[in-house]
């Protein structure tokens, strides 16, 4: 992957590709332009600088960025919390009703906001899991979080699953259909329709509106812990 000079296009060569393809990326803002392994470059950088005002649109259309400063409301499982900042508080974020109260020099608000809803996002997730896991009567090795932007979660073949930590940020419901696919997998490495009867058997209702949500709204959570302007 590369930059294309002067311009702030990604220029991306995938053995898969049939054309250019020109994409802005809604959880990052990042504007991709895909080809075909031996596609020209110039002609194509060319093409893409034509499009210049699709692009611009389809950026002024993104979130806004969300960061974890004093006074900013972020969701939480289906609430909202508002991040208090006390200059005499403790430096670790305290749930305290809708507020989320912090104390220590201001300037590290925001770090210590997220690393409070890291570890909150992997301790409901590891609970959440082990319960569908019971039901399922499966084994889960082990679970983790991280920040991808292209999946919500993801297991492993030796049972070890991993998920995004953006996913606190969402509806209940949507978390734990999450976790219902997931844990799925341990019963079937595919998706198959008896993959898809599995989960909807473990979540005991139908997942189609938790990846209704995410399609709609899975985005904007990724713009939330960034600085303006980033």
């Amino acid at each position: 992957m590369n930059e294309a000079p002067g311009a702030p296009i990604e220029v991306v060569r995938h053995p898969r590709a049939r054309r250019a393809r020109l994409s802005v990326d809604p959880a990052t803002g990042r504007v991709r332009l895909t080809l075909p392994t031996r596609a020209a470059l110039h002609p194509a950088l060319a093409w893409a600088e034509s499009k210049r005002d699709w692009i611009d649109a389809q950026r002024e259309r993104l979130p806004e960025a969300r960061p974890f400063t004093p006074g900013a409301i972020i969701p939480f499982g289906g609430a909202e919390l508002r991040i208090v900042w006390e200059e005499k508080a403790g430096r670790g974020p305290v749930r305290d009703g809708d507020l989320l109260r912090c104390g220590g020099p201001i300037e590290g608000v925001p770090a210590r906001v997220a690393r409070w809803l890291r570890r909150e996002a992997l301790a409901v997730l590891a609970q959440e899991t082990q319960r569908y896991a019971t039901r399922a009567g499966v084994t889960v090795a082990q679970v983790t979080i991280g920040d991808p932007r292209g999946r919500w979660g993801s297991c492993t073949g030796g049972g070890a699953i991993r998920y995004s930590w953006r996913l606190i940020l969402a509806p209940g419901f949507v978390l734990r259909a999450t976790v219902a696919h997931e844990v799925a997998h341990r019963l079937h490495m595919d998706h198959s329709p008896a993959f898809h009867a599995a989960v909807a058997r473990l979540l005991e209702s139908d997942p189609a509106p938790a990846r209704a949500w995410l399609r709609a709204h899975g985005a904007s959570l990724h713009w939330y812990g960034r600085a303006s302007g980033s």
